[in-house]
This record gives structure tokens, sequence and C-alpha cells, in this order.
């Protein structure tokens, strides 16, 4: 068994979510949340190359070389698949190892708020998970999709970079593409993905204009499409979208953006009392008033529509951090730390017993 391999295995055994692999360090876990360096002795670019070429395919190795950066998946039989990314750095080369789990999570597993299944049981439109990066937000949409999978005769198609969770065909069928092995981009695959006959798109990472667009028009189209952002919050999400594209289309795209979203779920990840991690997520439903707030460009009143929203299901994230930290599954001021709105937050800390302490905030 190579280094490598002896690592990850060794990142799962004790529950880590990732391992860094960096020229000038030693190799780090990510363990509860918390970079933990490991006894292994710092690596240079001779071993980085000795340790990392044999295990990435030839293609991706050029495409690292090339342009400092590539992604692929990573399968140790027996152990995990792992998402993997390669980048240059000021002392050489690194790559980041991300565990995916081998079975795929369920809504209910996951903890998600119930509500969260309504985005399964959609037909059309735009849904939107957001969350910073190791947010989660990729469990997140494979748990979506497993149920869409187990309850519905529909064709999905999948648009990764790089597939991660890999789906059986249940009751769906299901057609997984990895951008670099099947498609060149996001864009170009959600183009071909159109004429591909689905009732379900999931796109990997919303990250540009032409995708973005794309992921728009499918949605027009009458297909349920499912996409990510690195954005924190329904509001921000939207401003987004909106502030990709060039300032003469903008008022048209609010247009379309009121009429297709059907929702957003934004999450953060918070360590867990006791150890691990736990997911808080902020849930938003598509309603006439909010498609007004769009059209109009007063994106800032989403946040007071979310807490007002609660007979329609709705959760903002403020809430869900407090339902945590009432219940001590998470640090009051962690809690604090992701708040959106802080001084509304040590008002409850108070209320509860807790002294007003600054956060950590991370997000």
């Amino acid at each position: 068994m190579s280094t490598i391999d002896e690592l990850l295995k060794m990142m799962v055994s004790q529950g880590a979510s990732d391992l860094h692999f960096v020229t000038g360090q030693n190799p780090m876990f990510r363990l509860s949340g918390r970079i933990e360096p490991l006894r292994h002795g710092t690596i240079n670019e001779a071993s980085f190359v000795e340790t990392l070429r044999p295990i990435v395919p030839e293609a991706i190795w050029g495409d690292f070389h090339q342009s400092g950066d590539a992604d692929f998946a990573y399968s140790l039989e027996g152990v995990a698949r792992y998402r993997v990314n390669l980048f240059r750095q000021e002392k050489g080369s690194g790559a980041v190892f991300r565990v995916i789990p081998s079975k795929i999570m369920t809504l209910e597993t996951l903890g998600v708020p119930e509500q969260v299944k309504r985005f399964a049981e959609m037909t059309r439109g735009l849904v939107l998970v957001t969350g910073p990066t190791g947010s989660g937000k990729s469990t997140t949409l494979s748990a979506v999709i497993n149920q869409i999978n187990e309850s519905r005769a529909v064709h999905i198609v999948t648009i990764e970079d790089p597939i991660e969770f890999v789906h059986p065909n249940k009751r769906a069928l299901i057609s997984q593409r990895e951008v670099g092995a099947h498609a060149t981009s996001f864009a170009d695959a959600l183009k071909a993905a159109v004429r591909e006959d689905p009732d379900v798109i999931l796109v990997g990472e919303m990250r540009d204009l032409e995708t973005i667009r794309m992921a728009l028009h499918s949605a027009e189209t009458g297909v349920l499409v499912f996409g990510t952002l690195h954005t924190n919050g329904a509001s921000r999400t939207i401003d987004r979208m909106i502030n990709v594209f060039p300032v003469d289309e903008q008022e048209t795209v609010r247009a379309t953006i009121a009429e297709t979203l059907r929702g957003v779920i934004a999450q953060q990840l918070i360590p867990r009392v006791g150890g691990g991690r736990v997911a808080a997520y902020e849930v938003l439903f598509a309603h006439a008033a909010l498609s007004n707030i769009i059209r109009e460009g007063k994106t800032h009143m989403i946040e007071s529509m979310i807490k007002t929203g609660q007979r329609l299901g709705m959760v903002s994230m403020d809430d869900a951090l407090k339902r945590l930290v009432a219940d001590e599954t998470i640090d009051p001021k962690d809690g604090l730390g992701k708040a959106i709105n802080k001084e509304e937050f040590r008002k409850f800390l108070r209320t509860q017993g807790y002294e007003s302490e600054e956060g950590n905030d991370t997000r």
C-alpha cells in the first residue's frame, strides 16, 4: 500500500473529512472542522510527485501542470471514495482529499428540515443549494437526488466535477456526466443535457455566466434544475446570480429568476459539542411576494421575509442556529460566529442564560 493510501485509510478510521498534502508542510487532517498536523515529516516537491503521480490519471496530471489546478475522484477499494483537488501554491504543489461517503445519505439520516423534502417533489424550476466550500452542499443534493430516484420514474442528468456520489438506477434513470471526462465544461454539458430528454438536471457548480445562463434557460423549459453556489444566504445568492450578467441584461435576468426560482437551501457546518460537525439550514420557498421583490431589485428584504414566512415552511439561518444552541448541540460562541444578525443573536443568548461573547465568524 502506498503512503497516500495509508494516509487515506487512516483519515477514514479517525473520522477526518479532509487530508491536506501540501509541500512545505506536514500532512494535515481536518477533524471536527479543525486542521490537525500529523507526525509524518515535511512534504517536499519530490516527495509530492513521488506520492501523488501514481494515482493521478494521465490527462489530469497534464491539466494540472498546464493550468496549476485540477480535480478528479479517487477510489480506495473497501475504504472510501475521495474528491481530490490538485493546486499550485507559493511553496510548490498541493493536494486536498475529501472523503465521499460510500453510502448515499438519505434526507432523514442527514437530519435536514422536513420541508426540504418538498424540493424533491417539485417538477420544474430552479432550486439552489448554497454555502461556503466544505459545507456539505454535495451531500445534501445527493440525498435530494436519492429521494427523487426512490420515488419517481424520471430521467435525472447530473453534471459534476468530479462525480462524487454514484447513484444506481432505482425508479429513475440516472445519467451522470463528469466535466473533463465526458464534457469540456458545465455550460457545454448543460447545453447537451437539455437535448437528452431530462426531467431533472443537477449542476454541480454554477461558477460562470454561461453556466448560470444555461441553468436558467433549462429551468424555463420546464426542467427541474438543482444547482450550487458558494454564497451565504438566499439574498446574497440571488444578487450573485444577477450581478454575473452584464448591466444591460440584469433586468431581464431578474424577471427570469423571479419566474423560475422555486427555493434556496443555504447551509453551514458548525462543530458539534462532543465532536463532529452538524449542519444549520436556511430554507426559502418561492411565492408571489418573493417574485415581486426579485423583479424590483429589493433582495435586501428577503431575510426579513424568511423570518416572517415560517407558516410557509421557511427557516432563517439565525433561527436554525438558535435551535442548535437551545438543544445544546453547538457551543453558543460558534452559533454567534455563524449568525447573520449578531446583535439579535446576543439577545437570544442572554435569554438562554449565556454570557454575550464574540463568536468565531468563519462564514
